[in-house]
């Protein structure tokens, strides 16, 4: 048994020097610029990696100030009869209808725990995510600029990695699409737990943000699907490899970004022709966070993404 003050001494880089790597995001960005698609692809890009190295130092910052608490990676659906849900880093359930939440950031994003750590409503977002909703009705007291029937970007495009907390601080089991394995990857609650290599994939290899796709991204959380994973007395199994609740971006040449515990971000290319599947921006939530399943035998951004996500109880 590993004391706490050996957990805590590897879950994470300290703030100073979170605040030197997150510092450095910027230009490493600059850095594989060359690698990616003309000069708006690579404004975007670079815009993107530096609200991602905001948003995870705000991430970073709510735990330091909350005695090593995670804020949760979604709500579990139950509004306040969940007294944790008050915790959770978003409450908006996304789609393309043209209610409030889906555009207006203080219906939900402002009013957040994170939020606070940040105070910018535009590093929710990725810039090359042109995804909109059409406005179909204004909240009370709405002094804003918008009017109903005009179309307006949707307010996030950034989901958290649901074992950061769960639904509202429970495990995947009643997650679209989940098997057997939901019950068998815990949900983690504190900082000084990701530092356990033996129980997660550390810190610099455990995700907290991701760009998902907009077709699906729907609740805070991206619920990798941990089937074909082995756990227990269950082999690994690449020919059961899927997507069942959401699936990554591919915003920038095929590849989207992703940030980690121990603060630093990357960009990650996809391999696999399932993931990088044309949108379906038909109005509706058509990808896998619809409910449909996307079976992806032997892929290898399955795999990865497992690999970055969790491990076994």
């Amino acid at each position: 048994m590993k004391s706490n003050s050996s957990l805590q001494s590897k879950a994470a880089f300290t703030l100073t020097e979170l605040c030197v790597v997150l510092g450095c995001v910027a230009v490493l960005a600059m850095l594989v610029l060359p690698a990616l698609a003309g000069s708006k692809g690579n404004s975007q890009v670079f815009q993107c990696m530096e609200n991602t190295r905001r948003l995870t130092l705000a991430w970073r910052m709510y735990v330091e100030d909350n005695s090593d608490q995670l804020i949760l990676s979604s709500d579990d659906g139950t509004g306040w009869a969940n007294p944790l849900n008050a915790y959770a880093w978003t409450l908006t359930h996304l789609d393309f209808s043209g209610k409030p939440s889906n555009w207006e950031p203080t219906m939900d994003i402002t009013t957040r725990p994170l939020y606070q750590y940040s105070k910018s409503p535009g590093i929710y977002k990725c810039p090359a995510d042109t995804s909109k909703v059409t406005i179909a009705s204004l909240p009370n007291g709405y002094t804003g600029p918008h009017k109903i029937g005009e179309s307006v970007p949707r307010v996030r495009s950034i989901s958290m990695n649901f074992f950061l907390g769960g639904f509202g601080g429970h495990d995947a089991s009643s997650g679209i699409g989940v098997g057997a394995w939901g019950t068998k990857f815990p949900v983690y609650r504190k900082l000084t737990e990701l530092g356990n290599s033996g129980r997660t994939p550390g810190p610099a290899k455990t995700f907290v943000f991701i760009d998902e796709r907009p077709d699906c991204i729907n609740w805070g959380c991206f619920l990798t699907d941990m089937t074909g994973y082995p756990y227990g007395t269950h082999q690994q199994s690449p020919a059961q490899y899927q997507w069942a609740a959401d699936m990554p971006a591919s915003y920038h040449n095929y590849a989207g970004r992703l940030s980690f515990a121990d603060g630093h971000a990357e960009i990650h290319r996809w391999q696999d022709n399932v993931t990088l599947q044309p949108l379906k921006l038909d109005g509706v939530l058509s990808g896998p966070g619809s409910g449909a399943i996307f079976s992806d035998p032997h892929g290898q951004d399955v795999a990865w993404m497992q690999n970055v996500t969790a491990r076994p109880r």
